[in-house]
């Protein structure tokens, strides 16, 4: 792990791979609500975590220098969001094949395994779902749709995800869900935060 500055009041942790930056980003907040760090947010991406609003840099980089984020701190801790997933994208029957599998031997693998919000991007409320093994890995389409609806459930590499607006998008879609994901009058808007274990249950 490296420590960046990020202008006056951040820093940013650069990790190996995701399942470093889950480490530090669970670390980092354990650390934050014991009152040993003080930061404006902690925000995790595929291999950074930035810590933003930090009163001194050069004292806060000092101090995680000092710390060894514990393996998978805080996995599997987080708070359980159900989401009911109608499984009928357009996709599914070529992820299936992709996998060697029928369709529903597919869908048992996704609704059968707990996911977690690794990071947040692309889009207001957009979480990028860890935890499918990693020969599930899928690619992405030659060409992105131009306009994939709200509630859309997709895979794409590594990760699943749920399209929380209607938008153009390149993920394989295998299904979707009538629950609202992100609503800018709740606090927080977004339902799914990084932390978050999730499984995609058959509706």
């Amino acid at each position: 792990m490296r420590i960046c500055p990020v202008g006056s009041r951040a820093l940013l942790l650069e990790c190996a791979d995701g399942a470093e930056v889950e480490d530090w980003r669970a670390e980092l907040w354990r650390r934050r609500e014991a009152g040993e760090l003080v930061a404006v947010d902690i925000v995790p991406a595929a291999r950074t975590v930035l810590v933003d609003g930090v009163p001194d840099p050069e004292r806060t980089a000092e101090l995680i220098a000092g710390w060894t984020a514990r393996p998978a701190a805080g996995s599997g801790n987080g708070p359980l969001v159900e989401v009911p997933t109608v499984y009928d994208g357009e996709d599914l029957p070529a992820v299936a094949d992709l996998w060697r599998v029928d369709v529903p031997t597919a869908v048992r693998r996704i609704s059968g395994t707990e996911l977690r919000v690794a990071f947040c991007g692309f889009a207001p409320g957009f979480a990028y779902l860890s935890g499918l093994p990693e020969p599930w890995a899928v690619p992405r389409l030659p060409s992105p749709r131009p306009r994939v609806p709200a509630g859309a459930v997709a895979l794409a590499g590594p990760y699943a995800g749920i399209y929380p607006t209607a938008s153009p998008g390149g993920w394989q879609l295998v299904g979707r869900t009538e629950l609202t994901l992100f609503d800018v009058r709740r606090d927080p808007p977004a339902r799914l935060v990084p932390g978050t274990r999730v499984r995609l249950v058959p509706a």
